[in-house]
């Protein structure tokens, strides 16, 4: 359940910062780079700040 919730909340981010990117401001693809480097620093190291938030909340 947290892999798949997290995986959405990860693609959710993208998107949406590239549609806000194309049709607000070409500095939301900076947010669009920390979802990224977020993503591959969560893979070197096996920690994510978005698994600990959502383990406060209670996603099991």
């Amino acid at each position: 359940m947290m892999d798949r919730l997290l995986r959405g909340i990860a693609g959710f981010f993208i998107l949406a910062s590239l549609l806000l990117a194309h049709y607000v401001n070409l500095n939301w693809l900076w947010f669009t780079a920390f979802v990224g480097l977020n993503l591959l620093q969560s893979a070197l190291t096996n920690w994510c700040p978005m698994m600990w938030i959502l383990q406060k909340l209670g996603v099991k």
